[in-house]
């Protein structure tokens, strides 16, 4: 099962690539080589976290999933937030863009999402992961779901910025940049800004935004992830 699932990975991957060929995917796939046999091996380290999501998450059809890292796995609130609305949360802490993509067949497809939230890739990036590769990454993610669902909504929360990781500040940037420029050329599919209002007036993250790890957020960085991601809910 895991070889199957990793060959659809595969496809999955090789169909990003000549979607992605004008923003430097001769780069991306020479960079990729390298990490490719880690990140497979490494995978099935999540298979707990994906086991408690598929026995707890409702089914019903139609809702609105929210999956990735620990950004979204850490966001307890997410109910309470959007009160009202069918929100599924998926994500399991620590994920990066492959791993992902590697489990969207149990916990993005069988839920048939209206709309379907992504975000991960600043474990990529401090794993030494290009730009280039995110976006690559993401857009497996994005071709698997769109394969299974096409009537599926898909959003890409941007890369956060956190003071722990203040040095790749360049590297979010440009991922950002190269996913928010790609989606725009993609149908029912949109980028949430949320790096830019995790910023100071001059222009640095805000260190009032996380707990003592000065990675994740607290109760007031959510609240701003809330309000940005709320209207793109309705």
């Amino acid at each position: 099962m895991n070889m199957q699932r990793w060959s659809r990975y595969g496809l999955a991957v090789l169909a990003a690539i000549s979607l992605f060929a004008p923003l430097h995917a001769l780069q991306a796939q020479a960079q990729r080589a390298g990490v490719e046999r880690t990140q497979q091996r490494d995978a099935t380290r999540w298979e707990n976290a994906i086991a408690k999501i598929e026995a707890a998450s409702n089914r019903e059809p139609g809702g609105i999933v929210f999956t990735g890292s620990s950004s979204i796995a850490r966001w307890t609130t997410l109910a309470q937030d959007f009160p009202g609305l069918p929100v599924r949360n998926h994500g399991f802490g620590g994920s990066i863009v492959s791993e992902v993509t590697h489990f969207v067949d149990r916990i993005v497809v069988p839920y048939k999402p209206r709309m379907v939230l992504f975000y991960a890739g600043d474990n990529d990036l401090g794993a030494g992961r290009t730009p280039e590769q995110v976006a690559v990454d993401f857009q497996a993610f994005f071709a698997a779901v769109r394969k299974s669902l096409p009537q599926t909504k898909i959003a890409f929360i941007s890369i956060k910025p956190s003071i722990l990781r203040a040095n790749l500040f360049d590297q979010m940037k440009a991922s950002n940049a190269l996913v928010k420029a790609w989606l725009a050329k993609q149908q029912n599919a949109v980028y949430i800004d949320v790096f830019t209002p995790m910023l100071d007036e001059k222009g640095a993250v805000r260190t009032d935004l996380f707990v003592a790890d000065n990675l994740h957020m607290n109760p007031t960085g959510y609240a701003i992830w809330t309000r940005v991601v709320g209207p793109y809910l309705k």
